[in-house]
C-alpha cells in the first residue's frame, strides 16, 4: 500500500513540533529551577556557524509549514516575537494550529505539483513529492534535532520521549 504525501507530513510534523514544545517547557522549568536567564537559552548554539536556539525553532516551524505550498494554500505568517520561550511556544502553537486545519484532500494527489522556491543561490524547482522528501523533512527534522541537543547540551532534562512527543 502506498503512503499518501498527507500521512507522510502533517502527522509527522505534529509529532516533530509537539515533541518540541514539550522540550520548549522544560526549558522553561530548567531556566525557572536554575535561575538561568533564558536569554542565555535562546542565543545559544553548538558551534559559531550554527543558528542559535531560537533560529533552529523558527526555522523548524517554518519547514513544517511548507507543507503548504504543496497544499496550495499561503504559507502562515507565523509570530515573530522571540524574546522568551514562551514566545517559541506561541509560535510552535501557530504552527500545530495551522497544520491541524490541514485536510488530506488538498495535500494528497499533488506528488507532481511543480513548486518553485528561492533560495540564496538562485530558485529551485521540485514537485510536490520531492519537495516534502528531501526539502522539507530533512530541514524539519534537522532543525527540531539541533534545537533538542542545544537543550539537552545546556543541561536541560530532555530525553528521546521528550523529543518524540
Amino acid at each position: 500500500m502506498a503512503i499518501s504525501l498527507y500521512s507522510a507530513s502533517v502527522p509527522l510534523f505534529q509529532q516533530l513540533l509537539g515533541g518540541m514544545k514539550g522540550t520548549l517547557a522544560k526549558a522553561a522549568a530548567h531556566c525557572e529551577g536554575k535561575k538561568i536567564e533564558e536569554a542565555a537559552l535562546l542565543t545559544d548554539r553548538l558551534y559559531p556557524d550554527m543558528f542559535h536556539f531560537t533560529r533552529q525553532v523558527q526555522q523548524a516551524t517554518d519547514m513544517a509549514c511548507g507543507v503548504a505550498r504543496i497544499a496550495g494554500v499561503d504559507v502562515p505568517a507565523l509570530p515573530t516575537a522571540a524574546g522568551s520561550i514562551a514566545d517559541l511556544i506561541a509560535r510552535v502553537d501557530a504552527a500545530l494550529a495551522f497544520l491541524g486545519g490541514l485536510k488530506a484532500s488538498q495535500i494528497d494527489g499533488q506528488e507532481g505539483k511543480e513548486i518553485t522556491i528561492t533560495l540564496r543561490i538562485g530558485p529551485k524547482t521540485f514537485t510536490g513529492q520531492s519537495y516534502l522528501m528531501t526539502w522539507l523533512i530533512p530541514h524539519t527534522t534537522f532543525h527540531v534535532t539541533t534545537a533538542y541537543n542545544i537543550l539537552r547540551h545546556r543541561g536541560v532534562e530532555v530525553g528521546k520521549r521528550d523529543f518524540l512527543g
